[in-house]
């Protein structure tokens, strides 16, 4: 049965960030995840997940920056990650150990760290050699505190310039790394605006075991995950049920902009919450 985690960064922004943990509780989710906490105290954060019961299953390192008003400032600004970028490699190692001090206070295993737009005139040689390099530094920091870092394709629609953007480079890319605790963060809402047919995908990638989490929303709208556009579309209640057949038992994400109030929206997922029934 797939366990479904709220991302709360798109999800329950009716209420106030620190508000939105008891909503996704009372919906039935025993996970969420997000983006960027570091506006926010960890101790505060890891109170909330305690107090509702719940599961932290992702956090994003920061995009650029090293503190809470660069941070914010660096995702405003169009910063889209710091993985890739040479010459930004002390800037991405704080990030990745602020990340992870996060995470272990929040009991999160998973950290995703985001590639990077690629810059005018780098040579793309240069480019996978630096994101290999940092991933492999990652990696190893996060291996000391039992945590796996993931990279994540980002379709080119919604994200132009963006160094990662199929699955087949991210996995490839992972082989190079040749770390165990670096694995693929599956988005089958950018999978599908690649690639098309998200259930050859599934069968291709998830039996290698080198996908750690799973993301889904509507296609093409990016709302609630209750409609596909794409070819070779399958409902969303076949397509979960393949993720059960197929072995993976980790978290799915739901990263998706609610079309009109989160809770009014859930019954497409219903029958994989707690409260159902």
């Amino acid at each position: 049965m797939p366990r479904l985690a709220a991302n709360i960064s798109l999800m329950y922004t009716e209420f106030a960030f620190m508000q939105r943990f008891a909503a996704a509780a009372a919906d039935g989710f025993e996970a969420v995840e997000f983006l960027f906490p570091y506006a926010f105290v960890a101790a505060d954060i890891a109170a909330q997940l305690r107090q509702h019961g719940l599961q932290q299953a992702l956090l994003n390192a920061p995009p650029g920056g090293v503190d809470a008003p660069s941070i914010a400032a660096a995702w405003d600004s169009g910063m889209r990650g710091t993985a890739c970028l040479p010459g930004r490699e002390t800037e991405f190692q704080s990030g990745v150990l602020l990340a992870l001090d996060y995470a272990v206070q929040l009991g999160c295993p998973r950290i995703h760290l985001m590639a990077g737009i690629v810059p005018a005139g780098i040579a793309p040689a240069q480019l996978r050699q630096t994101y290999v390099a940092n991933l492999r530094w990652a990696a190893q920091q996060a291996a000391n505190l039992g945590c796996t870092v993931l990279i994540e394709p980002i379709n080119p629609m919604d994200m132009p310039g963006y160094y990662l953007n199929n699955q087949a480079t991210a996995h490839a890319v992972c082989a190079e790394v040749n770390r165990p605790n670096c694995k693929v963060q599956m988005d089958l809402y950018h999978c599908a605006k690649v690639e098309g047919d998200i259930r050859s995908m599934l069968e291709q990638y998830l039996p290698s075991g080198n996908v750690a989490h799973l993301q889904i929303a509507g296609v093409p709208g990016r709302h609630e995950p209750d409609q596909l556009s794409s070819p070779g579309a399958a409902l969303w209640p076949e397509l979960l049920a393949l993720i059960d057949t197929l072995g993976y038992t980790g978290w799915v994400g739901c990263e998706y902009r609610p079309r009109a109030g989160t809770t009014a929206g859930l019954g497409w997922a219903r029958p994989w919450l707690k409260t159902s029934g």
